[in-house]
């Protein structure tokens, strides 16, 4: 391609990016075009949007991966109940909250409960839960990510004083959310209760893989148009990577440059986002992180579960663990973590 072709190009980039940030929303065709993007310019905006709210903050999140049950057999997850070799553990209420006194004093502010669809943890077990740690660390926010649950459900953990909650839509199309999980799972029902979590005023987060088979780049665009319907608080955008043990196993991880894409688009259709660089970014990725962050992501989360849970819990495959010298690493790159809670800006100080 010739030089002036690649200008025409990246001055049409430019006038999208533009158009995006200027919170003009773009067609099927325009985000189709951005998200093949390899014009530098769209993260350098998608981070100046993110300064302009966040400066440069980088919110920090203590992972306690509680339960490897899983009651749901989607086909790209190492938990999936089919997984006979799957290694499974039930955290104790003591265990959880022994993982919060060492994440608090290490500096966290927000937990986060992170675990498959496991029947063992009833309304009645999670709220009990989630009361102790709130009594014992108000100051501290509460994240949950254990699935789909009912309105009422949902309600009792909310009213216990859980503050926000993730929950992956994996992707809007509903042929594509059938080749990626069993009939009984459906599209829909993930869609209501997103919508049953901003009703009863969680800080909700959504989100999906990038590469998952059968993906097209018309999925992702109707991904990007179904989170700006649902305005969630939170979105979490990562690579698949297949896991050995289940159908995928033989599938390729998704696309670096296409994640980073996306970061940025999503931090420029909602400055306001708070949006991951994912723990997965980071496992295709040595410099995952920076380069999430570089794209316009705010948040980072990191494991602080027992040691011998870190091991078991196993969505795909190669998983890092802690990463090292990682506040130097942030640093580097003109960022630093902060202590603060991190909510979403409307919801209180940062």
């Amino acid at each position: 391609m010739t030089k002036s072709a690649l200008c025409v190009i990246f001055k049409v980039m430019r006038k999208l990016t533009d158009k995006l940030a200027q919170e003009r929303i773009l067609s099927r065709g325009e985000f189709a075009e951005l998200l093949t993007c390899e014009d530098d310019y769209l993260h350098e905006a998608a981070r100046k949007a993110r300064e302009n709210i966040y400066g440069n903050k980088i919110f920090l999140r203590g992972l306690i991966e509680f339960t490897s049950y899983c009651k749901n057999d989607c086909f790209y997850c190492g938990l999936r109940r089919s997984n006979s070799s799957a290694a499974r553990y039930r955290l104790s209420k003591e265990q959880i909250l022994n993982c919060c006194d060492e994440g608090y004093d290490a500096g966290y502010r927000t937990f986060v409960l992170q675990g498959g669809e496991d029947a063992f943890f009833t309304d009645e077990i999670l709220t009990d839960i989630i009361r102790a740690i709130k009594c014992k660390y108000p100051d501290c926010a509460l994240t949950l990510s254990t699935g789909e649950r009912g309105f009422e459900s949902l309600k009792l953990l909310r009213e216990a004083g859980a503050d926000r909650y993730l929950l992956r839509h994996e992707t809007a199309d509903s042929a594509h959310y059938a080749e990626l999980h069993p009939p009984e799972m459906q599209a829909s029902a993930r869609q209501k209760c997103l919508r049953d979590l901003k009703e009863l005023g969680f800080q909700t987060g959504c989100g999906f893989m990038v590469g998952s088979p059968k993906q097209t780049l018309e999925n992702i665009v109707s991904d990007l148009l179904f989170i700006k319907e649902l305005d969630p608080e939170m979105v979490g955008v990562g690579p698949f990577i297949p896991h050995s043990a289940t159908p995928f196993a033989k599938e390729k991880a998704g696309n670096l440059k296409l994640v980073l894409n996306i970061l940025a688009i999503l931090r420029l259709m909602k400055p306001s986002l708070l949006l991951p660089a994912t723990t997965a970014l980071a496992t295709i990725e040595n410099q995952g992180y920076e380069l999430g962050i570089n794209a316009g992501a705010n948040v980072i989360m990191q494991n602080i579960s027992p040691l011998t849970a870190r091991e078991k819990y196993k969505i795909y495959d190669n998983k890092i663990g802690a990463s090292e010298n990682l506040k130097q690493r942030i640093k580097n790159i003109g960022c630093e973590f902060t202590v603060a809670r991190g909510d979403y800006f409307n919801y209180g100080e940062q």
